[in-house]
């Protein structure tokens, strides 16, 4: 079996793009992964057609041996677009594998030890407040909204859901990401005491809401410095959040932040490899490890949660793309001991479904694992390609 071409394709997702890699073998095989290049990955699709030429005339059931070429090929630059190029070539080159051995790319990997993976709704209130309108959903204005909202996710099966800091601004809720450069605030990052306050009561009505069992998480994302981080730790801690999630690239400040926050903090997604992850364990800076697999590839993410296991630290999948991105990352949590939660987006553009030949089932907040051979969900091609992306 060999690799006869390799494609990338792209189509509009409404505030985002979502992106596929296929490669096609001379056996008829065709293998699929997605990938993300709408966040601050421009220019992804081409280092992959970039490294193209080399996998050509490859054995693609050989992934391990391919992926380890691709990352000598690229070492003198290792990390960021390389490393993502070289994930989506790996998840693809599984997904051939699994067809080619007519089972789930789990059983690569020993099998999966659970085939059912806890979910919480992710971007919980954040996707309503900026993209309601292009979604079709009810307003979402006012704390009356926001709790409306929470009950919703509740009482739609859902135990967890994961939101982000949503301001109220001259009486409506708005959202907040100076990290991103999305709303004024940086690139300084500051906190002061009526955002900090607003989080405090945002948390309250959601966990009035929901009630004492349901799990909540807060994702601040890079929106602060250290002293910011510190502040938002102390403000929730009548949440009883599940997580507090940081995005920082200092392990040591983010170890300080831990040990005087009063809740489990979470951290990691935008690491990429083992060498990057390495400090924030060796520090026991993070309760829990998250981990893009989707960024990192399948094989990378196995090891990256092979070291955490090793410090009692539990991992869980950075996933807020598309369902075949979900199938993977779903993938990731069943066969991995140490895991704790999957991400998992559920507001997105009213046409995501069209760009699957499957749809996840998620039952009583509860991921079912896809059982066909590969990932267990292909890419309608027709319909990607009918949906060109919007520049």
């Amino acid at each position: 079996m060999k690799i006869d071409g390799i494609e990338t394709l792209q189509a509009d997702a409404g505030w985002r793009m979502f992106s596929f890699l296929k490669v096609t073998t001379g056996d008829g095989i065709i293998g699929w992964s997605e990938f993300n290049e709408s966040f601050g990955s421009t220019g992804l699709s081409d280092v992959i057609n970039g490294l193209a030429p080399v996998l050509i005339g490859v054995d693609p059931r050989r992934f391990e041996q391919v992926t380890q070429r691709l990352h000598v090929l690229t070492r003198q630059s290792r990390g960021g677009l390389n490393q993502q190029a070289i994930a989506a070539i790996e998840n693809a080159l599984l997904d051939v594998a699994g067809k080619a051995y007519g089972v789930p790319v789990a059983a690569l990997f020993g099998g999966p030890i659970r085939e059912r993976i806890p979910v919480y709704w992710s971007h919980f209130g954040t996707y309503r407040v900026r993209n309601g309108a292009l979604m079709g959903t009810p307003p979402l204005a006012t704390y009356d909204d926001l709790a409306r909202h929470a009950r919703e996710v509740r009482d739609r099966g859902f135990r967890a859901l994961k939101t982000n800091i949503l301001p109220l601004v001259d009486g409506r809720l708005a959202y907040y990401v100076p990290g991103f450069g999305r709303t004024p605030g940086w690139p300084e990052l500051n906190w002061d005491n009526r955002l900090i306050r607003g989080v405090t009561e945002q948390l309250a009505v959601i966990r009035e809401a929901v009630g004492p069992e349901m799990g909540i998480h807060l994702d601040v994302n890079f929106n602060f410095k250290t002293e910011g981080y510190k502040r938002i730790a102390a403000a929730v801690a009548g949440a009883h959040l599940t997580w507090l999630e940081i995005d920082t690239h200092d392990a040591a400040a983010l170890a300080e932040i831990k040990r005087g926050a009063p809740c489990p903090i979470a951290s990691c997604e935008t690491l990429h490899g083992r060498r990057e992850f390495k400090p924030f364990l060796d520090q026991y800076a993070t309760d829990v490890a998250i981990v893009d697999v989707i960024w990192n590839g399948l094989l990378e993410s196995v090891k990256i949660a092979a070291m955490a296991d090793v410090n009692e630290i539990n991992v869980a999948p950075h996933n807020f793309y598309g369902h075949l991105c979900s199938a993977i990352s779903a993938t990731f949590s069943a066969v991995v001991p140490n895991f704790r939660v999957m991400e998992i987006d559920m507001d997105s553009a009213p046409w995501r479904d069209e760009f699957y030949t499957v749809v996840p089932t998620i039952e009583d907040g509860e991921f079912v694992l896809p059982g066909g051979p590969g990932w267990g969900i292909d890419i309608n091609e027709k319909a990607v390609r009918a949906r060109p992306p919007k520049h």
